[in-house]
């Protein structure tokens, strides 16, 4: 059986600890690898070989850094398709899909490519008498990044190479259910030239990732999962001294006005609650119909859904994969179980779902529920996987309260022809990002990504401009070179002053 081994120092580093987890294949629910999982002793060895790869990367120069990452932009983009292939092998979205993955994770790389622009800094001269002021940005140190198991490439992508780009070390904690994908980014960036010890990946559970959030050599600690695990890393790397972006969970909704394209709602519905069989942070769960409308946009999104092709992610004319796990699987079969007991319209029972040839994979079909409460399990929850709840709402003042009324505050979007509802909409509605008939507004890279409320815990956003100031941090340096004809000023116990 295939073994998934840490990554430190430039080389694959076997497993010391003795544990292991299973890698299945979600398509046919079979055991394919085992991953090393991590001891705390294993995660300080990672961090102190970053910590002695920092004292050089972090004074090399912007040349050196972008240098690097050039190449490895090229690499990624050479092997886009193994790289595709291993997520979809591990994790079962289809290769179209893991495909897309991939490009949006190459954005963060072209970003820091640019790391130059970046970091250029600022200088104001003869701020006072002959004094000049700059101020720069410097590296952290050694960083660590904590990512989840639905985008096994992107989100990783999200963090470390806008980080070392910066100057800092990086130390990643993957998803140990599909281990395989991120090894392979730590290859190729070798390969790219990235000197030895820049980039780890251990590989781990709760031992390998509490390490991380308690070692005194990690400076900074990024996450994206679910709410109540980004809720005890903020806490817990914020009580040990380092600064945090952990992202959270969510309930996306999407408000579609009377004056709406319904074809074109009923299309971005369908493409953005089921694509990737619902495993998105940023998937749409929550459809909330404004006045009449509410069953004709059903209808339409029924028969959408109806007509999606459920198979193994490496048939090419698969539409949606399996679940990561069986026991996923099975949680997100029972809230469709129970919908209808707290008052949901079944409108399509995805529970029960099986590809033939492959029944022991991780399947389910998709699933659309009609008047949903919003003191149900199906709303209350983040479910993450293929099932779309659809709320009414009388106007849109109604709906835009029972949208803030959500705990989560990741994505949004409102469907109308009306710009004064958009414009109103975009400025009211409590979420960090914000679509005008665009169902998955996912930030390009040069902005960046992050919610509010519960679905986000610490002060930056991730990628972006944000991105780069949290892998930073400001130094401003007032310098005074006096001219060599005069003399002396003199003690001067005043408080200093500019002219």
């Amino acid at each position: 059986m295939k073994t998934v081994n840490h990554w430190i120092g430039g080389k694959t580093v076997e497993g010391a600890s003795g544990n292991y987890g299973p890698v299945t294949d979600p398509a046919t629910g079979e055991v394919t690898t085992q991953v090393a999982l991590a001891s705390a002793a294993e995660v300080d060895s990672a961090v102190r070989v970053a910590k002695e790869a920092f004292l050089d990367w972090g004074q090399s120069s912007l040349a050196a850094r972008t240098k690097v990452l050039f190449a490895y932009r090229a690499l990624l983009d050479a092997h886009r398709d193994e790289i595709a292939a291993l997520i979809t092998a591990e994790h079962g979205k289809v290769h179209s899909d893991a495909l897309g993955e991939v490009a949006r994770g190459l954005e963060i790389v072209e970003l820091a490519c640019g790391i130059t622009t970046q970091l250029k800094g600022e200088l104001s001269t003869s701020v006072s008498n002959r004094v000049d002021v700059a101020a720069i940005r410097q590296p952290l140190g050694v960083v660590a990044g904590i990512t989840p198991f639905n985008f096994p490439a992107m989100v990783p992508m999200w963090m470390f190479p806008l980080a070392i780009a910066c100057g800092n070390t990086f130390v990643l904690k993957p998803s140990e259910k599909d281990p395989s994908a991120a090894n392979r980014l730590a290859e190729l960036a070798k390969e790219a030239g990235l000197p030895d010890g820049v980039l780890n990946v251990v590989h781990g559970d709760k031992e390998a990732v509490d390490a991380l959030l308690s070692h005194p050599d990690v400076a900074a600690v990024s996450f994206v999962g679910s709410t109540p695990i980004a809720r005890h890393i903020h806490t817990t790397a914020s009580a040990h001294g380092k600064r945090v972006q952990a992202l959270g969970g969510a309930k996306n909704h999407m408000l579609v006005l009377p004056d709406a394209d319904l074809d074109a709602a009923a299309d971005a519905a369908v493409s953005a609650a089921y694509g990737s069989a619902g495993e998105r942070c940023m998937a749409i769960s929550a459809v909330v119909a404004v006045g009449s409308i509410g069953d004709e946009l059903v209808e339409k999104i029924r028969e959408r859904a109806e007509k999606i092709k459920i198979g193994p992610g490496s048939d090419p004319t698969s539409e949606m994969g399996p679940l990561i796990t069986a026991a996923h699987r099975d949680k997100v079969a029972s809230y469709v179980k129970g919908a209808a007991e707290q008052g949901a319209d079944v409108v399509l029972d995805g529970t029960g779902y099986t590809v033939d040839g492959l029944e022991n994979g991780h399947w389910i079909g998709l699933s659309l529920l009609d008047h949903v409460r919003t003191d149900s399990d199906a709303y209350r929850d983040e479910i993450f996987g293929p099932v779309l709840c659809v709320l009414r709402a009388e106007t849109y003042e109604d709906a835009v309260a029972l949208i803030n009324a959500s705990p989560f505050g990741n994505g949004t979007a409102i469907f109308t022809r009306d710009g004064g509802a958009a414009r109103r909409f975009q400025l009211e509605v409590q979420a960090g990002m914000v679509g005008v008939n665009v169902p998955i507004p996912v930030p390009v890279g040069y902005h960046s990504f992050g919610g509010w409320k519960d679905s986000l815990f610490g002060d930056h956003h991730i990628y972006g401009n944000d991105g780069i100031h949290f892998y930073t941090r400001g130094k401003v340096v007032t310098t005074r070179w006096p001219d060599p004809s005069e003399g002396h000023t003199g003690v001067d116990l005043g408080f200093p002053r500019n002219h």
